[in-house]
């Protein structure tokens, strides 16, 4: 009987889950909707996004995980058994080993909080890996060889950034500043500029469809409804992507900065890999248009994103297991 094997990229934003032998199986939100009264869970994933800044007085959607740590352990150990068991069926004859990924600063406890819940959820083996070398596995990195790579995976709420040489982080940071951090910038810059007051998939949207971090020669246009703060009704305006890089300046510094920390105390001989061989962006958050022309720009390195930056971190914990099986079948 074949072991299952799981990956799980437990992320603010999204939770992502890859098993042995069928790659990313599934993607959802990492959203629970559950009943005031009762306690009782009413939905999880993309069916409790869709009742995001829609709730009744009986509901109530939360988000599980903040900041890339659990907030809310019950609601995350339900959100994980639902995945688990969605992925792999209901015929589960053997319980599943299970690598999740935690950002690269995590605390003891907040790792102890992910392993505790990865165990409740149904979990025979728990293996814990940092972002950063799950997403240069993902991303096709051979990180066992003697060089220098620096990641920055870009989530829903951190960004990591390492540098990576001989299968192991050799200088890192973890800034609580990423995806979901965007959505609030363009949240607050519509109410600042122009008294609008949107919700956060509204803000979402506006990021993804003209959202950017480096100004374009050619801007983009969108029309972003909410309600004006002024007169309290409904209110329809048009903003431009010239806008969108300027609300998420500040944000987007905050990135290149940690990016520039890391490179100051980078070893010279990784330095001088990086350099050489650049700066691989991973995670939703680097689908940002313009990040990489703003890293090139301050860092004076060539900046590229992984084919398939969403699912890097969760393709790297799956096949991290699958090594680790590897290891123990041979042993």
């Amino acid at each position: 009987m074949q072991q299952a094997d799981i990956g799980i990229d437990l992320g603010t934003a999204s939770i992502l889950v890859y098993v042995r032998g069928k790659g990313v199986v599934l993607k959802e939100p990492s959203v629970v909707a559950f009943n005031k009264e009762s306690g009782k869970v009413q939905a999880i994933g993309e069916d409790a996004r869709l009742m995001l800044g829609k709730e009744n007085n009986n509901i109530q959607v939360v988000r599980p995980l903040r900041k890339g740590v659990i907030s809310d352990y019950t609601v995350t150990e339900s959100m994980m058994k639902y995945f688990i068991q969605k992925a792999l069926g209901k015929r589960l004859i053997r319980k599943p080993r299970i690598a999740v990924c935690v950002p690269s600063q995590v605390t003891e406890v907040e790792r102890k909080a992910v392993e505790d819940a990865t165990y409740q959820a149904g979990a025979r083996e728990v293996e814990i890996i940092e972002e950063p070398i799950a997403a240069a596995i993902g991303a096709g990195i051979d990180i066992f060889k003697p060089c220098g790579n620096m990641i920055v995976d870009i989530g829903g709420g951190t960004t990591d950034i390492a540098v990576i040489s001989l299968g192991d982080t050799v200088v890192s940071a973890s800034i609580k500043v990423a995806g979901d951090d965007f959505d609030e910038a363009i949240v607050r810059h519509m109410r600042k500029k122009h008294n609008l007051l949107i919700g956060e998939r509204t803000a979402e949207d506006a990021k993804i469809k003209i959202g950017t971090a480096f100004r374009r020669s050619e801007p983009d246009y969108m029309d972003v409804k909410g309600r004006n703060l002024v007169s309290g009704l409904p209110n329809t305006i048009t903003i431009s992507s010239d806008e969108m890089e300027e609300a998420l300046k500040e944000t987007t510094s905050q990135i290149v900065e940690a990016i520039h920390s890391v490179l100051e105390i980078t070893p010279p001989e990784l330095a001088a890999d990086i350099a050489d061989r650049g700066i691989v962006l991973t995670g939703g958050g680097s689908l940002l248009r313009g990040l990489e022309e703003l890293i090139e720009h301050h860092t004076g390195i060539n900046t590229m994103t992984a084919e398939d930056p969403m699912t890097a971190v969760a393709i790297g914990t799956g096949k991290y297991v699958e090594f680790l099986a590897g290891l123990r079948d041979n042993s």
